[in-house]
């Protein structure tokens, strides 16, 4: 049996409040303690968005009831919150910016909307920008402005991966992750049983979109510049994804650890590369406590395949359905109790800490 570290996903969408039919904080926390997760932390962009006093202790108080493994929450940067975010950052998990295309209140569409938020939100608070190729460039250039560290999401494409190389060899403060959707799926993506004509498109949606092979092979290429994994857990259920307008995402939390570790069997990665961004490395980059007694039994030598009828995300597929994997997770403790052991949920709703308060 292999003994990890706690792993930190800083890259969840909860989906509470306001799509709990997705996930909840109850269903997504059981998902990470299965995954070997032992700490989330949540993203703004729910229904409501969280940009506020009010709709953060609207997340915080469902997190406070239901959640069974540890969180923080992250806020969301609006066009007119720089100052409330500001006040608000010791009890967040960081300052989200959704630079690209987002919605509602958390849509900063213009340059100049970005400023306030360089200039007030607390330099020793983490801040993560969802932000891709030249909008990334953007950000990089706002960081080196205001002399500040960015962490950048979600990473993809190899001329985004070698930006951040080059921003790094200049010594701008700048970190990234990348998910194991990146690093497995080129696209069109390898054999993946998800039907026929727009089900399976449908179900292939994702941002960032999968990116071809050249791009995947770049990531591989440039491990070094990769400080943290991140699922980007993005659930939708199985009728949305084969609807006319399917949303983007995929669920993520059971099955990154896996995914990885079938690439250290295969020689791609060492187990030291999956401790360090999935535990050094965001602990030390979102100021993240460390649990005592908190560790993953995983063992190393179960091979088996990837279902989704034995998972416990509530949206019910997974992108790999299928795939032959090597390394299971058998035991979860999280601050010395036994909250995962051999398949079952042992934690209540309820027992996850806040790490922010």
């Amino acid at each position: 049996m292999l003994k990890l570290p706690g792993l930190i996903d800083p890259h969840v969408h909860v989906r509470e409040p306001g799509q709990t039919h997705k996930e909840d904080w109850n269903t997504v926390t059981q998902a990470a303690l299965a995954g070997g997760v032992t700490m989330i932390l949540a993203m703004p962009n729910t229904k409501p968005p969280i940009f506020d006093a009010a709709t953060l202790d609207l997340a915080l108080t469902a997190a406070k009831d239901k959640a069974r493994c540890d969180y923080a929450q992250f806020l969301g940067a609006g066009p007119d919150n720089a100052d409330t975010a500001a006040s608000l950052a010791p009890r967040a998990a960081g300052l989200k910016m959704y630079l690209d295309s987002t919605f509602g209140e958390l849509r900063l569409d213009d340059m100049t909307l970005w400023t306030p938020h360089f200039q007030k939100f607390p330099k020793n608070a983490p801040m993560v920008m969802h932000s891709e190729s030249r909008t990334m460039a953007a950000a990089i250039l706002f960081a080196a402005i205001y002399d500040r560290p960015i962490h950048i999401a979600h990473v993809s494409l190899r001329e985004e991966i070698l930006l951040i190389k080059a921003a790094k060899e200049r010594g701008i403060k700048v970190t990234c992750e990348v998910s194991p959707h990146h690093l497995f799926f080129p696209s069109p993506p390898s054999p993946l049983p998800v039907g026929e004509g727009r089900r399976g498109e449908g179900r292939l949606e994702v941002r960032p979109r999968l990116a071809d092979q050249k791009d995947v092979d770049a990531l591989w290429a440039n491990l070094d510049v990769i400080d943290c994994f991140a699922t980007d857990h993005a659930p939708h259920t199985l009728a949305e994804k084969d609807g006319e307008n399917p949303p983007p995402g995929f669920p993520g939390l059971e099955t990154m650890l896996p995914l990885l570790l079938t690439a250290v069997d295969d020689g791609r990665l060492t187990i030291d590369d999956v401790i360090k961004r999935l535990h050094t490395n965001p602990r030390r980059i979102f100021n993240l406590p460390e649990p005592s007694e908190t560790w993953v039994q995983v063992d190393e030598d179960a091979v088996y395949e990837i279902k989704a009828s034995e998972q416990f995300t509530r949206c019910g597929w997974t992108p790999f359905e299928g795939w032959k994997v090597k390394g299971k997770v058998r035991k979860v403790v999280l601050r010395g109790r036994t909250v995962f052991d051999d398949g079952k949920i042992l934690s209540e709703a309820g027992y996850g800490r806040n790490v922010r308060v």
